[in-house]
Formats: C-alpha cells, sequence, structure tokens
C-alpha cells in the first residue's frame, strides 16, 4: 500500500489536472458555441447561392456541360480526397474516427487516389500510413474567412481543370448537435446542381426546391454563362468554407465532452485517491497505537 504522503502527492497532481481539463472544456465550451451559430447562419446562405446555381446551370444557353466543373469525366483514373482534421488532440476520438472513416472509403476506391491534409493530426497520420498526400494546410483559425480556405479550394479546381484528377470527395466531421458529430465522405467535384444526391452541398440545401429553381426564367447581363463561370468556382469554394465550419464545431464540442469526462474521471479518481488515504492514515494511526500499548505493557512487566 502506498504511503500517505505518496497518496497526498497523487491527490494533489490529479487535482491540478482537474483544473486544467475544467478550464479546456470551458473555453471549447464557448468556441463550440460561437462556431455552431455559424454553422446555423451559412447553411442559408449556401442554400441561397444554390438555388441561383441551379437557376443559371438551367438557363438556355448554359446547360451543365457549359463549364468544366460541371462536367463529369468518362474515365475515373484519378480521385482526390480533402481531408479534415483538427491541429491537437486532446479531443477524444475526434480525429481518429474521421481519419479510419476516411481510409475505408479510400480504399473501397478502384482508382488512385490523393490526399489533401486540412489539419495536422490527420496529414501525420495519412503521411505515416503510407497515403499519397499532395498537399497540406494546418492553422485554420476558429472563425475562419473565405480567404482562409481559397488556397484549399485552388488546388483542387486547378487540379481538376488541369485533369490532374477527375473526381474530388471532401471527408469532414458533420456538426449535428454538441453530443453527435458524424464523420461525413461526400463529393464536391465536379458539380452536379440538378442532381446534388450525395455531394457535399446536399446537407445545407435539402430545403431548395430545385424543380422550381429551375423553371424560373431571368434575364441576366451580361450572360447566364458568363455569370455561371463566375459563380461555379465560388460555389465549389462555399462548400469547403461550410465544411470547415462544421469540422471546427465538431471538433470544439468534441473537445468539450473529451474535457468534461476527464474532469469527471478526475474527481472519482480524487475520492478514491482520498479513500484511499484515509485508510492508509487509519492504519498508521492503529499501528502506532498499537506500539504505544505494547511499550506501555512491556514497562509495566
Amino acid at each position: 500500500m502506498a504511503t500517505e504522503r505518496e497518496l497526498n502527492n497523487r491527490i494533489r497532481s490529479v487535482r491540478n489536472i482537474s483544473q486544467v481539463t475544467s478550464a479546456l472544456a470551458a473555453v471549447s465550451a464557448a468556441k463550440a458555441s460561437k462556431a455552431q451559430k455559424q454553422v446555423q447562419a451559412s447553411r442559408d446562405y449556401a442554400g441561397k447561392a444554390f438555388a441561383i446555381l441551379v437557376n443559371l446551370a438551367s438557363q438556355p444557353g448554359a446547360g451543365e456541360t457549359s463549364h468544366p466543373l460541371l462536367t463529369p469525366r468518362e474515365e475515373i483514373k484519378t480521385s482526390a480526397v480533402i481531408l479534415m482534421t483538427a491541429d491537437r488532440g486532446l479531443a477524444g476520438a475526434y480525429n481518429a474516427n474521421i481519419v479510419a472513416f476516411t481510409e475505408r472509403f479510400i480504399r473501397a476506391l478502384p482508382q488512385a487516389t490523393q490526399v489533401i491534409a486540412v489539419g495536422r493530426k490527420g496529414r501525420d497520420l495519412m503521411v505515416r500510413r503510407g497515403y499519397n498526400v499532395i498537399a497540406a494546410f494546418d492553422g485554420i483559425p476558429d472563425e475562419p474567412a473565405i480567404f482562409d480556405i481559397a488556397p484549399i479550394a485552388d488546388i483542387v479546381i486547378n487540379d481538376y481543370l488541369a485533369g490532374k484528377v477527375d473526381d474530388v470527395f471532401i471527408a469532414y466531421t458533420d456538426f449535428v448537435s454538441l453530443v453527435q458529430r458524424d464523420p461525413t465522405v461526400l463529393q464536391l467535384l465536379p458539380l452536379r446542381p440538378l442532381d446534388f444526391e450525395g455531394m457535399a452541398v446536399a446537407e445545407f440545401v435539402d430545403h431548395v426546391d430545385v424543380e422550381l429553381a429551375a423553371s424560373q426564367i431571368y434575364s441576366y447581363e451580361p450572360s447566364a454563362e458568363a455569370l455561371l463561370n463566375e459563380i461555379v468556382p465560388r460555389f465549389t469554394e462555399l462548400q469547403i468554407y461550410q465544411a470547415v465550419l462544421e469540422a471546427k464545431a465538431s471538433e470544439h464540442s468534441a473537445r468539450m465532452v473529451a474535457m468534461n469526462n476527464a474532469t469527471d474521471n478526475a474527481a472519482e479518481l480524487t475520492d478514491l485517491l482520498v479513500l484511499e488515504r484515509n485508510k492508509a492514515r487509519q492504519t498508521s494511526i492503529t499501528s502506532e497505537i498499537l506500539d504505544i500499548v505494547g511499550g506501555a505493557e512491556a514497562l509495566r512487566k
């Protein structure tokens, strides 16, 4: 059995760790709440933007094949996957879950696959496991702006237009609630405005009436096709931005839950250690009493 001094040191250490995890949980809770508001606010914007894209793609003279990012390839030789993880840990199984989910997806693809890692944890794991990581981004702020996402969009758009990849997928953790986060892999390119089933856009534009948006005829200046050439790359960028927001909200909520669990476990461990220390103290006191009684008995005799 450990001595009373050793147990006191362990109790002090556990309580110090508990204070750290409690503070991290509070910080993550504040960040998760802010990220959740950002996610919900941007979903409405994404839905309106998609409705405009659907309408533009449906206009006379601006069909689905009028822009390269809307044109599917006849043969898929190479795919790209944008993997979104966190830059640091202490978030439970958040990083491990999305990486494992993405690995299963990549192994199921018959063609060669390139990985674009967003977040240090995903980059390190994919490199260590031998995947072809062609680009890596880290340091994405907790409240990202579009220009923080622009370099990621530039790589996938340029590679798709140059024919280096034939389709692009995006892997991220979908934020459902503070206690539920779902690993997700959806298609990013080519865009399918009139059939977005299984695309990254599907989740936050499911309320868009495609038939209604496609049936409305407007006059565009300079032309629907010219606007389509401008909007399609921007909408691709918007999808990546939305996925980053979802991933950030998921990361902070996962870290909040993990730190709350760690704090609760530390409290339980402290109670056990206090009980063990009290037993050790009781044993020590009993031993001292027995020594005193034994010494007094020896003197009396």
